[in-house]
């Protein structure tokens, strides 16, 4: 696992937490969902990503891919249950979803933001440097 830094952290915990409101949202109204919702697979996906792929550019994936969920979920009308809380399990999904999508969105560009100013690759450790270049 990469040495991630607190925004890092906080952005891999709201990944999992956004997957885990749309799972709550899917058992409560499954209907209203295919059979296999692809939303919490992307997520989780992403979260490992964030959590073990190297590179300086890696938490764009954690801003990126809740990014595109949160407005997809705009545009399927997901914030509409919260108008009418007809289904408990529902209503408390979509508020876990929304609440940490915008979350890991928010920590994942201060993470992003965090790297650009951190040595290559090893974020948070420093460089060695090159004594045979003097």
């Amino acid at each position: 696992m990469n040495a991630l830094s607190k925004p890092g952290k906080v952005n891999l915990a709201a990944l999992i937490a956004a997957a885990v409101g749309i799972l709550i949202l899917f058992a409560s109204i499954p209907d209203e969902f295919p059979k296999v919702p692809p939303g919490p697979i992307i997520l989780l996906v992403a979260a490992g990503l964030v959590a073990f792929a190297p590179g300086r550019r890696t938490p764009l994936i954690g801003v990126i891919v809740p990014l595109f969920i949160f407005v997809g979920g705009l545009v399927s009308g997901t914030p509409g249950l919260l108008l009418h809380p007809d289904s408990v399990g529902a209503f408390v999904g979509v508020v876990i979803q929304m609440i940490a999508l915008v979350i890991a969105i928010t920590a994942g560009t201060i993470a992003q933001l965090g790297n650009q100013a951190t040595p290559e690759v090893t974020r948070g450790r420093p460089q060695r440097e090159d004594h045979r270049s003097r």
